[in-house]
């Protein structure tokens, strides 16, 4: 497993990868190592990734991932993939959206364990009366990230 570290305007992002395919990108407070060499040509084409959206001239990822998950996780991880940049959606509009409506705990169970923030925008969930609920990367990273979309997107931030 290779680790890569990228400084992003709202903090440090941890990359992990193995054979060719994203293991994880988290947010992490500070880098536990150097990046002692410049990145190999997958990391580089996840930072081009990562700084195009953080300059907003993209709005979704073409990365490769590798998910390390239960189905039901999976299941909800791609489903977060059709919340729209600059929209947001709560956790009981995804468990309806998987048609499981009372899977909502579940739901954010899922979401929760998310090991590729940004790329799975799971930062795009929000509670049933627009509460800007947990987020791994930190709730003022999730408001920044909103803030981000709906500035770059035009539309308004929708908060229910």
């Amino acid at each position: 497993m290779k680790t890569y570290y990228y400084h992003s305007p709202i903090g440090w992002i941890e990359l992990k990868s193995e054979n060719e395919a994203l293991c994880s990108l988290i947010f992490v407070d500070e880098h536990k190592q150097s990046n002692d060499d410049q990145p190999d040509v997958f990391f580089q084409a996840c930072i081009d990734q990562l700084s195009a959206y953080f300059d907003g001239t993209i709005q979704n990822f073409d990365i490769l991932i590798n998910y390390s998950g239960t189905l039901f996780q999976i299941q909800i991880w791609e489903e977060l993939k059709n919340v729209a940049y600059g929209e947001t959606a709560s956790y009981e509009e995804l468990s309806i959206r998987i048609q499981n409506p009372k899977a909502i705990r579940a739901v954010a169970n899922a979401n929760a364990q998310n090991k590729f923030h940004l790329i799975i925008p799971c930062h795009r969930i929000i509670g049933k009366n627009g509460a800007l609920t947990g987020y791994a990367g930190g709730i003022w990273r999730k408001q920044w990230l909103l803030d981000h979309e709906a500035k770059m997107s035009g539309k308004r931030l929708s908060l229910f």
